[in-house]
């Protein structure tokens, strides 16, 4: 096994030529900034270029959190001076429609939250497999007043129905993984024990099939996939809700009783939100 440190906050690991695994580690909370973003491109890159990969997993190295929501306390300027991808679209967008559209398979093993961010990169992986007990999914804009900005209002209703993504998106409220296989949120909600022998053993067998067939077969199913500008409306609704006075208000509040910060509310993100002041 050939295992290559990309940067502090995201690892590559080659399991084989055919077959890798993406883990995030941006300890405490696995936040999204503009520098995991940055290295998140630089990992699409690598997955488009290589002719031998089939397979890559995303997981995480950090107890309790897959991926979470952006890091507010970085600077928005610098994620929006990221340059648009090869798709048109900007930063965050850009890598979602990418893997969604690589000619690879791309599955999310989630143990632990998947916070908006995290929840997003899940609808664009071609499978998720989550653990029973401990998964959490969470569309929380709302809550906060602002958009979702990685695309979960074009994939959500086509995935679930648009009732349920109505319930995710407005309720703001974590989704536990028995529920989340339920709604069709996830493929499978596995006993936490069984979880990564499953994944293992998906990806190790895709991994052995033929690339050409793996990737035509992806491509005709991916004819159902939203158009690119349905992303790109959600994006950019994002980026005008983070700077509304109400919005910004909201955050501020959230932060003053342990959003951002190691602790319950950030553990249990859905049942606090009820808790800032209106």
């Amino acid at each position: 096994m050939d295992t290559m440190t990309m940067t502090a906050q995201i690892k590559l690991t080659r399991v084989s030529a055919t077959y890798w695994r993406i883990t995030f580690d941006n300890p405490p909370l696995n936040l999204m900034g503009p520098q995991f973003v940055r290295e998140f491109r630089d990992i699409m890159t690598a997955i488009e270029a290589d002719a031998q990969v089939r397979v890559v997993v995303f997981d995480s190295a950090v107890e309790g959190f897959f991926l979470n929501h952006s890091d507010f306390l970085a600077s928005f300027d610098d994620l929006k001076s990221i340059p648009p991808g090869p798709t048109g679209l900007e930063s965050w967008p850009d890598i979602l429609v990418r893997l969604t559209r690589a000619p690879v398979v791309s599955i999310a093993l989630i143990r632990g939250r998947a916070t908006g961010n995290g929840s997003e990169l899940a609808l664009a992986c071609d499978m998720t497999f989550v653990s029973r007990e401990k998964a959490v999914l969470s569309q929380w804009e709302v809550g906060v007043g602002m958009v979702a900005g990685g695309g979960p209002m074009a994939r959500l209703p086509q995935l679930i129905g648009r009732g349920r993504a109505l319930e995710v998106l407005l309720s703001s409220d974590d989704i536990g993984g028995q529920l989340a296989e339920a709604y069709g949120y996830v493929n499978r909600a596995l006993p936490d024990a069984e979880l990564d022998g499953f994944v293992e053993a998906l990806a190790t067998r895709i991994a052995a099939f033929d690339k050409w067939a793996i990737a035509k077969t992806k491509s005709l199913v991916n004819a159902s996939l939203p158009p690119d500008v349905e992303m790109a409306a959600g994006w950019d609704a994002c980026m005008a809700s983070v700077a509304r006075p109400a919005t910004q208000a909201r955050l501020k509040a959230f932060m003053e009783i342990g959003f951002h910060k190691p602790g319950p509310a950030e553990d249990h993100l859905g049942a606090y939100l009820s808790r800032i002041e209106r």
